[in-house]
C-alpha cells in the first residue's frame, strides 16, 4: 500500500454554534469560523493518508493556506475534499476544497467561480503535514528522547 499522490477523503460537518468565529475567538459573527475550516480541512488530508499508513507512523501539521470564501450560518453541512498532490520524502501536500451542500444559489445571484455542480464554494488551499515516527515523536515533545 503506502501513501501516493491521488490519496482522498472528505469530511462533513453541519455548523453549530461551537463552530462559529464567536466560538473560536476569531470574530463576533455566527458562522463558521476560519480556525474550524482549516480544522475540517486538516481532518479530511488526515483521512486521506491514515489507512495507507504503516504502523506505528502519523502526520503531523506544519503549514496551511486557507482563502475562507462564503460565510456559512449555523446549520449548513460543509463537505470538505482533500486530495493527497504532493509526496516528497516525508512531506505531504494536499489540496482541499469545501463547500455547502444542499444550499444552492439563486438563479443569477452567485458570484462566478462560487458553485461547482450546485454546491457554493466556502473556501479552499493547501495543507502540508509531514509523516513521522508516533513513539519518537511523542518522546522528543516530552523530552524524554535525545534530539
Amino acid at each position: 500500500m503506502g501513501v501516493a499522490a491521488g490519496q482522498r477523503a472528505s469530511v462533513r460537518a453541519v455548523v453549530t454554534e461551537e463552530d462559529t468565529a464567536i466560538s473560536a475567538g476569531s470574530g463576533d459573527v455566527p458562522v463558521l469560523g476560519t480556525p474550524r475550516l482549516l480544522a475540517l480541512a486538516e481532518a479530511a488530508a488526515v483521512a486521506a493518508v491514515a489507512p495507507h499508513l504503516a504502523a506505528g507512523m502519523t502526520s503531523v501539521g506544519t503549514s496551511a493556506s486557507l482563502e475562507h470564501r462564503r460565510a456559512s450560518p449555523v446549520g449548513t453541512e460543509v463537505v470538505v475534499d482533500a486530495e493527497l498532490t504532493e509526496v516528497d520524502g516525508r512531506r505531504l501536500v494536499f489540496s482541499f476544497i469545501a463547500r455547502e451542500s444542499g444550499r444552492r444559489a439563486a438563479p443569477g445571484g452567485a458570484r462566478q467561480g462560487d458553485e461547482d455542480d450546485g454546491d457554493l464554494v466556502v473556501g479552499a488551499g493547501t495543507v502540508e503535514r509531514v509523516l513521522v515516527d508516533r513513539q519518537t515523536f511523542l518522546a522528543r515533545v516530552s523530552g524524554d528522547h535525545p534530539s
